[in-house]
């Protein structure tokens, strides 16, 4: 595969950077509307970075076995997807990487957690809004089947950390941190210490 030209991967990625931060627009319009606050239980505290940071780790193994498995579903979501994400993200710096991954953490879990599971709470008890949330999440990151399925059971493993933690801070934090390390693969960046 080739990259793409330079501005090819900067319109790409100024579309997706303004499309992440639309969410968190999104989020608060939804927010008012279901009554439930976006930023509600969101708390800047060392704890709550600690359980993002921590919960990273099962995803990135997750990652690591995808890319690693010979599972035909999972193989050929792999393959579509470096197809064609990779030449979109190839010419990205680092820093733009980042920017992405921080956008994406914060607009997603904002509105599916901060917003969505938290308006759910209300009608189903704890564990049925993170379910519902979840499937919600699977089905707003539908390209096939296999990765609705994959994001779905993201989505409640980030439903059920944001459950556990209490603070809308640690699955903001683990999203991120997540995409930076997948974008980081998908497109070959090295990480900025090992240059």
């Amino acid at each position: 595969a080739h990259s793409p030209p330079l501005g090819r991967t900067s319109a790409w990625l100024r579309l997706a950077v303004v499309g992440e931060a639309g969410l968190v627009m999104v989020a608060g319009a939804l927010g008012w509307w279901m009554d439930a606050p976006p930023f509600a239980r969101f708390r800047w505290e060392l704890g709550g970075l600690a359980w993002g940071i921590g919960a990273t780790a099962p995803l990135l193994l997750a990652l690591r076995w995808c890319l690693r498995t010979r599972w035909g579903p999972v193989t050929r979501l792999v393959a579509l997807v470096e197809e064609n994400l990779g030449p979109v993200f190839a010419g990205a710096t680092p820093v733009e990487l980042a920017l992405l991954a921080l956008l994406a953490g914060i607009g997603e879990e904002v509105l599916f957690r901060g917003v969505v599971q938290e308006a759910l709470a209300g009608p189903f008890p704890p564990w049925g809004a993170v379910l519902a949330a979840g499937a919600l999440f699977g089905l707003a990151h539908w390209v096939t089947a296999t990765y609705a399925a994959l994001a779905a059971v993201v989505g409640v493993y980030l439903g059920s950390l944001y459950l556990a933690s209490g603070n809308l801070l640690a699955p903001i934090v683990t999203h991120a941190l997540y995409d930076l390390v997948a974008l980081s693969v998908l497109t070959r960046v090295k990480p900025v210490a090992a240059r």
